[in-house]
């Protein structure tokens, strides 16, 4: 071995080992930066700019569709509601993220979540338009007064449907809403688009297009 390459050696031996040590760390993100990081999306207002843009998109569609609906067809607009329809932002940060059941079924029942804007458009084109409007919602039964009175005071008013989980569902969210989309379509309606915020919202089919909404906040099966 030449005198050069005994001068590296013990340096190579470092650098192999401080790689090594690197790529056995598995150390996730520090939680407060993460949460940082949602409270500046929100605040900067790229939260509700990236909402508007995909709401602006399933306007144009619902149009386009409605523009080209074959005589006889019984067109329909599915909508979620947390995250969709109505924003829980106060109640989310109020926990600093983090989800508390008793607080969530309190804030869930006063009936206080603020309009989520742009979909309230969506909804009003669809109205408008003639296209019904059925929405799905992982909320429970016990849930619907509260909701109801809600989606009414955010400037929702005409809806078809409103369809909750019962209070003693074992199935997920995702599988009773494919459920309910399935059965709508053996109703005769044409499920002309499917808005919401989780992938479990949307996944099962019978929707002729989706528009995912971001939510960077929680997950739901």
């Amino acid at each position: 071995m030449s005198f050069r390459l005994r001068w590296l050696a013990p340096f190579l031996a470092f650098a192999f080992l401080a790689a090594g040590r690197a790529a056995e760390s598995r150390e996730p993100k520090n939680i407060y930066l993460l949460k940082q990081e949602l409270k500046s999306y929100v605040d900067s207002g790229h939260y509700m700019q990236d909402i508007a843009a995909v709401a602006a998109d399933a306007t144009k569609w619902i149009e386009q569709r409605v523009a080209a609906a074959k005589p006889g067809e019984r067109l329909a607009l599915i909508l979620d509601i947390d995250e969709t329809m109505l924003s829980n932002l106060p109640e989310i940060r109020r926990n600093d993220f983090g989800y508390v059941p008793p607080s969530w079924s309190a804030w869930v029942r006063s009936g206080q979540a603020p309009v989520i804007a742009p979909v309230r458009e969506v909804f009003r084109a669809a109205r408008r338009l003639g296209v019904a409007v059925l929405i799905l919602t992982g909320r429970v039964e016990s849930d619907r007064a509260g909701t109801e009175a809600n989606l009414r005071a955010a400037g929702y008013d005409g809806w078809t449907q409103l369809h909750f989980k019962p209070d003693d569902a074992k199935e997920t969210t995702g599988a009773f809403k494919a459920a309910w989309r399935r059965r709508f379509a053996a109703e005769g309606w044409t499920l002309i688009a499917n808005l919401g915020d989780q992938e479990t919202d949307l996944a099962g089919g019978f929707s002729e297009r989706t528009f995912k909404l971001p939510n960077p906040f929680y997950l739901t099966k």
